[in-house]
Protein backbone atom coordinates (compact mmCIF):
# COMPACT_ATOMS: atom_id res chain seq x y z
CA UNK A 1 0.00 0.00 0.00
CA UNK A 2 1.69 3.58 -0.99
CA UNK A 3 1.78 6.19 1.20
CA UNK A 4 -1.02 8.18 -0.42
CA UNK A 5 -3.22 5.21 -0.26
CA UNK A 6 -2.90 5.04 3.28
CA UNK A 7 -3.47 8.52 4.48
CA UNK A 8 -6.51 8.86 2.33
CA UNK A 9 -7.78 5.04 4.03
CA UNK A 10 -10.47 6.44 6.65
CA UNK A 11 -12.05 3.94 9.07
CA UNK A 12 -15.63 4.32 10.39
CA UNK A 13 -17.25 1.65 12.58
CA UNK A 14 -20.53 0.47 10.93
CA UNK A 15 -23.18 -2.13 12.11
CA UNK A 16 -22.84 -5.33 9.54
CA UNK A 17 -25.90 -7.60 9.56
CA UNK A 18 -24.57 -10.85 7.47
CA UNK A 19 -27.19 -13.14 5.89
CA UNK A 20 -26.46 -16.55 4.16
CA UNK A 21 -28.98 -18.92 2.98
CA UNK A 22 -28.48 -22.32 4.44
CA UNK A 23 -28.28 -25.23 2.36
CA UNK A 24 -27.98 -22.58 -1.09
CA UNK A 25 -25.04 -24.87 -3.02
CA UNK A 26 -27.42 -28.13 -2.68
CA UNK A 27 -30.15 -26.65 -4.52
CA UNK A 28 -30.81 -26.90 -8.75
CA UNK A 29 -29.60 -23.27 -10.39
CA UNK A 30 -33.44 -22.69 -10.95
CA UNK A 31 -33.94 -23.31 -6.99
CA UNK A 32 -31.00 -21.04 -6.45
CA UNK A 33 -32.07 -18.17 -8.62
CA UNK A 34 -35.87 -18.54 -7.23
CA UNK A 35 -34.62 -18.01 -3.02
CA UNK A 36 -31.84 -15.92 -4.17
CA UNK A 37 -34.98 -13.50 -5.64
CA UNK A 38 -37.32 -14.26 -2.79
CA UNK A 39 -34.67 -13.21 -0.14
CA UNK A 40 -34.09 -9.66 -1.70
CA UNK A 41 -37.26 -9.13 -2.42
CA UNK A 42 -38.05 -9.94 1.66
CA UNK A 43 -34.88 -7.54 2.54
CA UNK A 44 -35.62 -4.99 0.54
CA UNK A 45 -39.17 -4.56 2.00
CA UNK A 46 -38.25 -4.14 5.46
CA UNK A 47 -38.37 -0.94 6.85
CA UNK A 48 -34.78 -0.85 8.22
CA UNK A 49 -33.40 -1.53 4.97
CA UNK A 50 -35.90 1.18 3.45
CA UNK A 51 -35.16 4.07 5.78
CA UNK A 52 -31.40 3.39 5.57
CA UNK A 53 -31.13 3.00 1.88
CA UNK A 54 -33.16 6.61 1.64
CA UNK A 55 -30.84 8.48 3.99
CA UNK A 56 -27.97 6.95 2.31
CA UNK A 57 -26.61 5.32 5.20
CA UNK A 58 -26.45 1.76 4.10
CA UNK A 59 -23.88 -0.50 1.70
CA UNK A 60 -25.33 -3.57 0.41
CA UNK A 61 -23.27 -6.20 -0.82
CA UNK A 62 -23.84 -9.37 -2.55
CA UNK A 63 -22.25 -12.45 -1.60
CA UNK A 64 -23.38 -15.29 -3.86
CA UNK A 65 -25.82 -17.40 -1.64
CA UNK A 66 -27.09 -14.10 0.49
CA UNK A 67 -25.42 -10.64 1.23
CA UNK A 68 -23.74 -8.43 3.79
CA UNK A 69 -25.93 -4.77 4.69
CA UNK A 70 -23.98 -2.33 6.08
CA UNK A 71 -25.59 -0.06 8.75
CA UNK A 72 -24.00 3.61 9.55
CA UNK A 73 -25.71 4.70 12.51
CA UNK A 74 -27.61 3.09 14.74
CA UNK A 75 -26.41 -0.61 16.27
CA UNK A 76 -29.80 -1.41 16.45
CA UNK A 77 -30.42 -0.78 12.89
CA UNK A 78 -29.11 -4.53 11.89
CA UNK A 79 -30.65 -6.09 14.62
CA UNK A 80 -34.17 -4.70 14.20
CA UNK A 81 -34.04 -5.77 9.96
CA UNK A 82 -32.56 -9.65 11.21
CA UNK A 83 -36.10 -9.59 13.27
CA UNK A 84 -38.29 -8.23 10.19
CA UNK A 85 -36.35 -10.47 7.87
CA UNK A 86 -37.30 -13.70 10.02
CA UNK A 87 -40.86 -12.40 10.43
CA UNK A 88 -41.63 -11.85 6.90
CA UNK A 89 -39.58 -15.50 5.82
CA UNK A 90 -42.39 -17.25 8.17
CA UNK A 91 -44.15 -16.88 4.51
CA UNK A 92 -41.25 -18.55 2.50
CA UNK A 93 -40.61 -21.30 4.21
CA UNK A 94 -38.43 -22.67 1.77
CA UNK A 95 -36.15 -20.22 2.24
CA UNK A 96 -33.83 -20.89 5.56
CA UNK A 97 -31.19 -17.84 6.28
CA UNK A 98 -28.96 -17.36 9.54
CA UNK A 99 -27.96 -14.03 10.22
CA UNK A 100 -24.93 -12.85 11.98
CA UNK A 101 -24.41 -9.30 13.29
CA UNK A 102 -20.96 -7.01 14.27
CA UNK A 103 -20.09 -3.67 14.84
CA UNK A 104 -16.58 -3.06 13.78
CA UNK A 105 -14.07 -0.82 11.74
CA UNK A 106 -14.54 -1.10 7.95
CA UNK A 107 -13.22 1.31 5.31
CA UNK A 108 -14.33 2.27 1.42
CA UNK A 109 -12.79 0.67 -1.31
CA UNK A 110 -13.28 0.69 -5.09
CA UNK A 111 -14.36 -2.51 -6.76
CA UNK A 112 -12.85 -3.72 -10.41
CA UNK A 113 -16.20 -2.22 -12.10
CA UNK A 114 -14.68 0.98 -10.55
CA UNK A 115 -18.01 1.22 -7.60
CA UNK A 116 -17.52 2.10 -4.13
CA UNK A 117 -17.38 -0.97 -2.05
CA UNK A 118 -16.50 -1.64 1.51
CA UNK A 119 -14.08 -4.37 3.27
CA UNK A 120 -12.46 -4.51 6.87
CA UNK A 121 -12.33 -6.84 10.22
CA UNK A 122 -16.24 -5.81 10.80
CA UNK A 123 -17.39 -7.62 7.67
CA UNK A 124 -15.04 -10.38 8.26
CA UNK A 125 -16.10 -10.43 12.16
CA UNK A 126 -19.70 -10.60 11.33
CA UNK A 127 -19.75 -13.52 8.55
CA UNK A 128 -17.65 -15.47 11.35
CA UNK A 129 -20.71 -14.71 14.02
CA UNK A 130 -23.00 -15.81 11.27
CA UNK A 131 -21.02 -18.98 10.28
CA UNK A 132 -21.35 -20.27 14.24
CA UNK A 133 -25.80 -20.45 13.58
CA UNK A 134 -28.10 -23.18 12.51
CA UNK A 135 -30.53 -22.20 10.56
CA UNK A 136 -32.92 -19.46 11.94
CA UNK A 137 -30.26 -18.07 14.07
CA UNK A 138 -29.80 -14.19 14.61
CA UNK A 139 -26.22 -14.32 16.30
CA UNK A 140 -24.45 -11.32 17.78
CA UNK A 141 -21.31 -10.87 19.02
CA UNK A 142 -21.02 -9.70 22.86
CA UNK A 143 -20.15 -5.93 21.46
CA UNK A 144 -23.12 -5.55 19.65
CA UNK A 145 -25.07 -7.45 22.37
CA UNK A 146 -23.81 -4.73 24.85
CA UNK A 147 -24.85 -2.04 23.23
CA UNK A 148 -28.11 -3.66 22.83
CA UNK A 149 -28.91 -4.99 26.27
CA UNK A 150 -28.57 -1.12 27.77
CA UNK A 151 -32.10 -0.91 26.12
CA UNK A 152 -34.70 -2.43 27.95
CA UNK A 153 -36.46 -3.63 25.14
CA UNK A 154 -34.24 -5.94 23.99
CA UNK A 155 -32.72 -7.21 27.34
CA UNK A 156 -34.88 -9.96 27.30
CA UNK A 157 -34.02 -11.45 23.73
CA UNK A 158 -30.27 -11.48 24.43
CA UNK A 159 -29.12 -15.20 25.50
CA UNK A 160 -25.70 -15.89 26.43
CA UNK A 161 -24.07 -18.70 24.12
CA UNK A 162 -20.27 -18.32 25.48
CA UNK A 163 -17.26 -18.61 23.41
CA UNK A 164 -16.61 -19.79 20.03
CA UNK A 165 -13.12 -20.24 17.95
CA UNK A 166 -13.66 -19.07 14.24
CA UNK A 167 -11.15 -18.83 11.95
CA UNK A 168 -7.51 -18.39 12.65
CA UNK A 169 -8.08 -19.28 16.22
CA UNK A 170 -10.00 -16.58 17.28
CA UNK A 171 -12.13 -16.70 19.73
CA UNK A 172 -15.96 -14.61 19.85
CA UNK A 173 -18.16 -14.28 22.39
CA UNK A 174 -22.11 -14.90 21.00
CA UNK A 175 -25.10 -14.18 22.05
CA UNK A 176 -28.76 -15.20 20.78
CA UNK A 177 -31.13 -13.20 20.00
CA UNK A 178 -34.57 -14.51 20.04
CA UNK A 179 -37.86 -13.17 20.61
CA UNK A 180 -40.96 -14.93 21.69
CA UNK A 181 -41.56 -16.04 18.26
CA UNK A 182 -38.53 -15.54 15.97
CA UNK A 183 -35.16 -16.36 16.09
CA UNK A 184 -34.00 -20.00 16.77
CA UNK A 185 -33.92 -21.29 20.61
CA UNK A 186 -31.85 -23.74 20.19
CA UNK A 187 -28.02 -24.08 20.80
CA UNK A 188 -26.21 -24.01 17.71
CA UNK A 189 -24.47 -27.30 16.49
CA UNK A 190 -20.77 -25.85 16.51
CA UNK A 191 -21.21 -24.57 19.96
CA UNK A 192 -23.12 -27.52 21.45
CA UNK A 193 -20.51 -29.92 19.81
CA UNK A 194 -17.79 -28.39 21.31
CA UNK A 195 -19.44 -27.89 24.97
CA UNK A 196 -19.80 -31.74 24.86
CA UNK A 197 -16.35 -32.46 24.12
CA UNK A 198 -15.26 -30.00 26.31
CA UNK A 199 -17.36 -32.17 29.04
CA UNK A 200 -15.96 -35.20 27.51
CA UNK A 201 -12.60 -33.64 28.66
CA UNK A 202 -13.86 -32.86 32.14
CA UNK A 203 -15.01 -36.25 33.03
CA UNK A 204 -11.81 -37.53 31.85
CA UNK A 205 -10.11 -35.64 33.71
CA UNK A 206 -12.17 -36.32 37.05
CA UNK A 207 -11.58 -39.96 35.57
CA UNK A 208 -8.13 -40.03 35.44
CA UNK A 209 -7.83 -38.03 39.05
CA UNK A 210 -10.29 -40.89 40.88
CA UNK A 211 -8.34 -43.56 39.64
CA UNK A 212 -5.29 -42.26 40.45
CA UNK A 213 -6.57 -42.22 44.46
CA UNK A 214 -7.41 -45.58 43.75
CA UNK A 215 -4.04 -46.51 42.71
CA UNK A 216 -2.40 -44.39 45.34
CA UNK A 217 -4.86 -46.37 48.09
CA UNK A 218 -4.05 -49.66 47.11
CA UNK A 219 -0.09 -48.96 46.97
CA UNK A 220 -0.84 -47.55 50.71
CA UNK A 221 -2.87 -50.74 51.38
CA UNK A 222 -0.32 -53.16 49.89
CA UNK A 223 2.79 -51.22 52.04
CA UNK A 224 0.58 -51.70 54.91
CA UNK A 225 -0.22 -55.56 54.19
CA UNK A 226 4.00 -55.87 53.36
CA UNK A 227 4.79 -54.27 56.64
CA UNK A 228 2.28 -56.29 58.30
CA UNK A 229 3.64 -59.87 56.96
CA UNK A 230 7.16 -58.59 57.70
CA UNK A 231 6.85 -58.20 61.16
CA UNK A 232 3.92 -60.09 62.11
CA UNK A 233 6.31 -62.45 64.20
CA UNK A 234 6.65 -59.20 66.48
CA UNK A 235 3.27 -57.80 66.59
CA UNK A 236 1.85 -61.42 67.17
CA UNK A 237 4.40 -62.50 69.71
CA UNK A 238 2.56 -63.44 72.85
CA UNK A 239 3.18 -64.94 76.34
CA UNK A 240 3.40 -68.94 76.56
CA UNK A 241 0.05 -69.05 78.74
CA UNK A 242 -2.18 -66.88 76.28
CA UNK A 243 -0.61 -69.62 73.31
CA UNK A 244 -1.66 -72.05 75.60
CA UNK A 245 -5.14 -74.00 75.11
CA UNK A 246 -6.96 -77.16 76.57
CA UNK A 247 -4.78 -79.29 74.14
CA UNK A 248 -1.17 -77.79 74.09
CA UNK A 249 1.28 -78.04 75.94
CA UNK A 250 4.86 -76.60 76.93
CA UNK A 251 8.26 -78.14 78.12
CA UNK A 252 10.10 -75.64 79.90
CA UNK A 253 13.71 -75.67 79.71
CA UNK A 254 15.58 -77.81 82.34
CA UNK A 255 18.08 -75.97 85.10
CA UNK A 256 21.50 -77.33 85.49
CA UNK A 257 21.71 -77.27 89.36
CA UNK A 258 25.52 -79.55 89.27
CA UNK A 259 28.48 -77.64 89.45
CA UNK A 260 29.59 -78.96 86.29
CA UNK A 261 28.27 -76.80 82.97
CA UNK A 262 28.80 -79.19 80.69
CA UNK A 263 25.44 -80.77 82.37
CA UNK A 264 23.51 -78.02 80.52
CA UNK A 265 23.87 -79.62 77.16
CA UNK A 266 22.54 -82.83 78.70
CA UNK A 267 19.54 -80.91 80.05
CA UNK A 268 18.71 -79.02 77.01
CA UNK A 269 18.65 -82.63 74.99
CA UNK A 270 16.24 -83.83 77.89
CA UNK A 271 14.03 -81.56 76.75
CA UNK A 272 14.08 -81.89 72.85
CA UNK A 273 13.51 -85.28 73.65
CA UNK A 274 10.89 -84.51 75.53
CA UNK A 275 9.21 -82.22 72.58
CA UNK A 276 10.34 -84.64 69.96
CA UNK A 277 7.86 -87.41 71.89
CA UNK A 278 4.93 -85.32 72.61
CA UNK A 279 4.77 -84.15 68.74
CA UNK A 280 4.31 -87.63 67.65
CA UNK A 281 0.22 -86.92 69.59
CA UNK A 282 -1.99 -86.10 67.03
CA UNK A 283 -4.48 -83.77 68.65
CA UNK A 284 -1.52 -82.82 71.29
CA UNK A 285 -0.04 -79.06 70.32
CA UNK A 286 3.02 -78.39 71.44
CA UNK A 287 4.79 -75.11 71.90
CA UNK A 288 7.99 -75.27 69.79
CA UNK A 289 11.45 -74.77 72.10
CA UNK A 290 12.10 -71.10 70.93
CA UNK A 291 9.21 -69.63 72.31
CA UNK A 292 9.59 -71.10 75.66
CA UNK A 293 13.26 -70.30 75.88
CA UNK A 294 12.41 -66.73 77.66
CA UNK A 295 12.00 -68.32 80.76
CA UNK A 296 14.81 -70.19 81.56
CA UNK A 297 16.61 -69.47 84.74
Amino acid sequence: MSAETSRDLRLEIAHVLFIDIVGYSKLLHNQQSEVLRELNEVVRGTEQFRAADSAATLLRLPTGDGMALIFRESPEAPAKCALEIAQALKRHRQVQVRMGIHSGPVNEVTDINERANIAGAGINLAQRVMDCGDAGHILLSKRVAEDLENHERWRPYLHELGEAMVKHGVGIRLVNLVTEDLGNPQVPAKIQHKREARAILARRARRKGRNALILGLLIALAAIGLGFFLLRDRLLRRPIETQMDAKGIAVLPFENFSDDKENAFFADGIQDDILTSLARIKDLRVISRTSVMGYRG
